[in-house]
């Protein structure tokens, strides 16, 4: 474990004064923070991913088009 001094608004402070065990609380709320803006910065990567590779999908089809219409010798 790692001690650390931080300070927090007064009324954060307040909020916090409900909960047994603080420490536990502020881990597991900056866990969740941190596993959020993971996520976040992944779907923000798919999405860019996607957005950059969508129009390739359509060349590629194209490419086939003719092969997928033409008739196959028996």
């Amino acid at each position: 474990m790692k001690r650390l001094n931080i300070t927090i608004p007064e009324r954060v402070a307040e909020a916090i004064e409900v909960y047994e065990n603080k420490s536990r609380f502020i881990t597991e709320a900056i866990i969740e923070k941190i596993s959020k803006d993971k996520k976040e910065k992944l779907d923000s990567l798919l999405t860019e991913g996607y957005k950059n590779e969508c129009g390739s999908d359509k060349e590629v089809n194209k490419k086939w088009e003719a092969a997928t219409i033409e008739r196959w010798p028996d």
